[in-house]
């Protein structure tokens, strides 16, 4: 025999049952509400700003963060909560494409936050803001174990048979791209000792190199992980990453080649999302924020070169001097190199299926 509810109680349960389904609509409808339903800022409450970031400078991050969210709430009253997502320059830049609804992007070079402005998700000028949308600098190195036993002393080094190498993956790394950029900028440039300074011979230097890589890890911070257990004889890296695992016990030692690249790093605000979010104005806050001195001692204190000039000056004494320094313009910029060198018939790639064949 089935069990009757009273009236009153079944009125009772159908109330809360439509107060309960309000309340889930309305906690639901906050994370996709557009700009206008939420305001850009919310003084005395919270706010959530998403950093979508490469991975080697996490560590600098962790500093400059906190700093910025102590400034924030002095300035607003408006605590300002973090979600951090570090990956492979490449990876992060299509992550975002895909949905990852990040309102910055911290990137390894402008070709990455190109992909997401092309997008459609990034609408405004990014490169309309201080020096150029770029927010730090490094240059490419190699790591070499302590004692430097391979005698690796410039590029043509690498070239050596027996030498193991460890580079990132040029598909979902920037700082791979960097790498490949920099050894075919200096040969192409005549800074390869037995190579033609043509691009034949910076062809012919590549491909040797890459003959001896043993490992193409997603990221460069994974490259640099592996080369700490102990894998490889050189890292191909950033010269902050040397700098960093150095201040964290590491005993290996990096070479600065005589000839290599400059290393600019963009940050820029996804349009789309912080709209989204209502996030523009934390978002353009913070962004501004990592040009302040506060920060850009920061990432110089974290093997970063400063973009700052006055700081770069401050700082100097860390960082020595490249003998012959080029920057992607040597080969036009970001938009003359993606496909050219990276596309599905680009140099690299085309050089990497012959290796790959070879071996």
């Amino acid at each position: 025999m089935t069990k009757r509810i009273p009236r009153a109680t079944s009125a009772l349960l159908f109330l809360l049952l439509t107060l309960l389904l309000a309340a889930c609509g309305q906690a639901g409808a906050a994370p996709n509400a557009s700009s206008a339903d939420q305001p850009a800022s919310n003084e005395g409450g919270e706010v959530t700003l998403t950093l979508g970031a490469y991975t080697t400078p996490r560590e600098a991050y962790g500093e400059i963060i906190p700093l910025f969210q102590e400034h924030w709430q002095e300035q607003t009253g408006q605590t300002v909560r973090f979600e951090e997502s570090y990956l492979g320059s490449g990876a992060q830049s299509r992550a975002v494409v895909e949905g990852f609804e990040a309102d910055i992007v911290a990137l390894s070079l402008e070709a990455d936050v190109n992909r997401i402005t092309e997008a459609g998700l990034i609408t405004h000028d990014w490169k309309a803001t201080e020096h150029d949308g770029m927010v730090s600098d490094s240059v490419v190195v190699m790591l070499v174990r302590e004692g430097n036993p391979k005698g690796i002393e410039d590029w043509a080094d690498l070239a050596q048979p027996g030498v193991e190498i460890l580079t990132p993956d040029p598909q979902s790394s920037g700082g791979a791209q960097w790498n490949v950029m920099a050894m075919y900028g200096a040969a192409l440039r005549g800074h390869v000792e037995g190579y033609d300074a043509s691009e034949e011979g910076a062809r012919e230097f590549l491909k040797a190199v890459f003959s001896n890589v043993t490992a193409l890890d997603k990221s460069a911070r994974d490259s640099i992980t592996n080369y700490e257990r102990g894998v490889g004889d050189v890292a191909i890296t950033y010269e902050n990453e040397a700098i960093v695992g150095r201040q964290n016990g590491q005993t290996y030692e990096y070479v600065i080649p005589q000839s290599t690249i400059l290393i600019e790093n963009p940050v820029a605000v996804v349009d789309s999302y912080v709209d989204k979010h209502g996030t523009r104005e934390v978002a353009e806050a913070f962004r501004d924020f990592l040009w302040t001195p506060e920060a850009q001692r920061i990432f110089a204190e974290y093997g970063l070169r400063s973009v700052d000039p006055a700081i770069a000056e401050e700082t100097a004494e860390q960082y020595p001097p490249v003998a012959d320094q080029f920057t992607i313009q040597e080969f036009g910029g970001w938009g003359n190199v993606t496909q050219p060198f990276f596309g599905p018939d680009g140099i690299y790639t085309q050089l990497i299926e012959e290796v790959q064949a070879e071996q």
